[in-house]
């Protein structure tokens, strides 16, 4: 009997080979029909006898794990044969955009195979593979909608695109080198055209130690040989980045692509499964010391390197002729945003790069490449980019109107949420699918990385990432939720739009985000959670800068329940990138004396502003005490990136044996409140005769041992870990190991990053319960 289903595929569908697949399957099981991409999902009809509509619809399960596939029945009738219509705008706010994605293993093949017509394509791609969200203009997903429209196909790509047994069947970013796009190469001898030739001459100006600025998927990349320590440290004056690490990029080789990678590291197997996934992300990565050939300047000081595999066809060539490891680091001046455009990247990295390797495919939606980290047994996200972003996140509660959030100052990402009132849907005769839609349509997206907003070009690519979420998804923000500090560029520019606003505290919003996290992945409420919101400096309902915060509850019934006993900061913000002052501070709050203060400062001078409180806030950030200790153990007085103290701590402490801890007390303040007394670590910082090694780990073990106790004074059901301090490896396991021996239950974020990089997501969540419980 002839029967007829209208389908929906919702989800991460675009981009993907999707309606060629289902045209092929189609066909091969003698159904009759069409399918589309409506505005981000994909729809159609398929007709036939009963038992080939099983098998289709049985296969659409089975290679669509991730995918929503929703279906109804329809008319039979009128349809004749199986075709590809063409994309259709629809409604897009359950659109799902799709994400860059490395050549597929046909194209590597293809590439490297003398005898294709795509020989050493720099640009090569197939319906499987290739830049889709870097080179979007709109949904759907369509060559017309893409950077690709400048690029009219070749008689011979043509035939490949219209033709349903070949892999490039409707493969919208299709390119060969008749119709483009083109490399060139640009430096002091002139213009080099010619894929080959300008491949040839970058190469051999890595060898001889220069510096080449790459036009990549997401942006410029900066890139050196990174076995040369000349090199390496010409870029970093150059860049004015002293000793901020730097990623390096290893060819690929072998039969999972790590050969080059594993002679040099020690990657376990949820490492080496993030370095060759779809991403191609930044992993930090332990090497192996004895046979490490890269430069020393690489990450002074760290006990790991961030290591990543080529993520587009150009990468590919350039390391496989090169023959070994370059460093790939952001092609941007210090401070400001990633460059993406040609004239710009030569105006903005003119000093920095010798070179540049141009092409003329646009990047439309810029973005930086994307960081992991393992962390008690996970790969956890420390930054959303290329590969990864935007991160579209089902929400598992409704939202009764759009919000849009402006993040952090650091770490920057914007992200906007929506429910019920946006949705919206073109309808097909059946009520039961609209229902099932309008259950699963409350989401949240969160943005690539921004970064820093401390520049007007920061500002700008900020205010077009908003923009650009809003039209590319079609939903328009009614509501603000901003950090509730004044000062953050986010939040003075909420002020300035004609829409509600709401100000949500800092670490509200990181407890938000990782309990919608917990909630989504348990399928159910947690219920309440103590969380430990340790990171640098968030403005506290009182006034001043916290960092070292127990909450206890749930998202909108968040309650202080600890901190961190308060110190001074002499100098204010300055200590961020000055950690003495956080020495400083420490040291006057337990009344010790500290010999590490700079020369020329005048310490009476200070002191005495100090005592004013004349730009000296009081804190209880647990990211500086941090800082305290590394600037006390004379590991790092003076910073030139945001979070080196830190880091340079924890290496430092990894060198060491496991630690026995110092007891420390949780007093009572005069509010009654528990504050945790870290002065009993002082006189240990300060002891010289213990290896700084040790004393570091003393300070981990000390800290962990303390956030335990905490919890098992308060009873705490289940406990959770964010913030920017939750990024330390060390501190995270010593606490998750403790707290599984107790039988309790751990969150620690494994989709949004447990920085500021995440903080947008929590200020959505936050401001929603916000206004539900009131």
């Amino acid at each position: 009997m002839r029967e007829a289903w209208h389908f929906c595929i919702e989800g991460r569908v675009q981009g993907r080979g999707l309606r060629p697949f289902i045209a092929r399957l189609a066909r091969e099981l003698g159904l009759a029909g069409e399918v589309a991409n409506v505005g981000g999902r994909v729809e159609g009809t398929v007709a036939g006898e009963g038992a080939a509509l099983a098998a289709f619809l049985e296969r659409l399960h089975h290679e669509l794990p991730a995918a929503r596939l929703l279906t109804e029945a329809v008319e039979a009738a009128g349809r004749a044969g199986f075709r590809i219509l063409e994309s259709l705008p629809g409604e897009r706010d359950m659109a799902s955009a799709p994400l860059d994605i490395p050549p597929c293993p046909a194209c590597l093949t293809e590439l490297r195979d003398p005898a294709s017509r795509r020989h050493r394509h720099p640009f090569i791609a197939c319906a499987e593979c290739g830049p889709r969200y870097s080179l979007l203009d709109g949904l759907p997903w369509g060559r017309a909608r893409t950077g690709m429209a400048a690029f009219p196909l070749c008689a011979a790509c043509r035939a490949e695109f219209d033709d349903p047994h070949d892999r490039r069947f409707h493969a919208e970013a299709i390119a060969c080198p008749a119709c483009g796009p083109r490399l060139w190469f640009a430096g002091e001898g002139g213009r080099v055209d010619g894929g080959r030739e300008a491949l040839a001459t970058a190469v051999s100006l890595l060898r001889s130690g220069g510096i080449l600025a790459l036009k990549g998927v997401g942006g410029y990349q900066l890139m050196c040989d990174a076995r040369s320590d000349a090199a390496v440290r010409r870029l970093r004056e150059r860049k004015r980045r002293p000793s901020k690490p730097l990623a390096v990029m290893y060819p690929w080789g072998g039969m999972d692509g790590l050969e080059a990678v594993r002679r040099e590291f020690v990657p376990g197997s949820a490492e080496a499964d993030a370095l060759v996934s779809q991403a191609r992300p930044i992993v930090l990565l332990h090497p192996r010391s004895s046979e490490a050939s890269l430069a020393e300047a690489i990450a002074p000081g760290l006990a790991e390197i961030g290591v990543m595999l080529p993520s587009s066809p150009l990468h590919h060539l350039l390391l496989d002729d090169f023959g070994g490891p370059l460093v790939a680091t952001s092609g941007n001046r210090s401070g400001e945003p990633l460059v993406w455009a040609e004239a710009d990247a030569e105006a903005r990295l003119a000093g920095i790069a010798d070179a540049f390797l141009h092409h003329d495919r646009p990047i439309l939606r810029p973005m930086d490449d994307p960081v992991l980290r393992a962390i008690a047994g996970r790969i956890r996200p420390l930054r959303l980019g290329r590969g990864d972003a935007p991160l579209e996140i089902e929400l598992p509660f409704g939202l009764e109107r759009s919000w849009l959030a402006t993040g952090g100052q650091m770490k920057n990402a914007v992200a906007l949420g929506w429910g019920p009132r946006f949705g919206r849907r073109t309808t097909h005769g059946a009520s039961a699918m609209d229902g099932r839609r309008a259950q699963e349509q409350e989401r949240a997206v969160l943005s690539p990385h921004v970064g820093e907003l401390d520049s007007p070009r920061a500002l700008a690519r900020f205010a077009t990432t908003i923009e650009g979420l809003q039209e590319l998804y079609g939903v328009r923000a009614e509501a603000i939720a901003h950090d509730a500090h004044p000062g953050y560029a986010g939040s003075r520019w909420a002020v300035g739009q004609p829409l509600p606003r709401l100000a949500v505290q800092h670490h509200a919003s990181h407890a938000s985000a990782l309990y919608a996290e917990a909630w989504r992945s348990k399928g159910a409420s947690p219920g309440e959670m103590l969380v430990l919101a340790w990171d640098g400096l968030g403005y506290g309902v009182d006034g001043d800068l916290w960092g070292g915060e127990a909450l206890l509850g749930r998202p909108g019934r968040w309650r202080r329940v600890a901190s961190l006993r308060s110190f001074r900061l002499p100098g204010g913000e300055r200590a961020a990138r000055e950690p003495w002052r956080s020495a400083l501070g420490m040291a006057w709050a337990a009344g010790e004396q500290w010999g590490g203060v700079p020369e020329g400062i005048d310490l009476p001078l200070l002191r005495e502003a100090a005592m004013q409180g004349l730009n000296a806030p009081l804190t209880s950030s647990m990211g500086r005490l941090f800082d305290g200790a590394s600037a006390l153990l004379g590991l790092c007085g003076t910073a030139s990136y945001e979070g080196e103290a830190a880091m340079r701590l924890e290496a430092a402490a990894g060198r060491a044996s496991p630690a026995m801890a110092v007891p420390l007390a949780w007093l009572d303040d005069d509010e009654g409140l528990p504050r945790l007394d870290w002065s009993p670590l002082l006189s240990m910082l300060l002891d010289a005769s213990r290896p700084v090694a040790d004393r570091a780990a003393v300070f981990h073990a000390s800290l962990a041992r303390a956030a335990l106790v905490l919890a098992h004074r308060l009873g705490a059901p289940a406990l959770g870990l964010t913030g920017g301090v939750m990024q330390n490896r060390l501190l995270v396991e010593l606490i998750h190991a403790g707290a599984a021996d107790e039988g309790m239950e751990v969150f620690l974020p494994a989709v949004v990053p447990v920085n500021d990089a995440g903080l947008a997501f929590g200020q959505l969540v936050e401001a929603h319960f916000i206004g539900h419980s009131e």
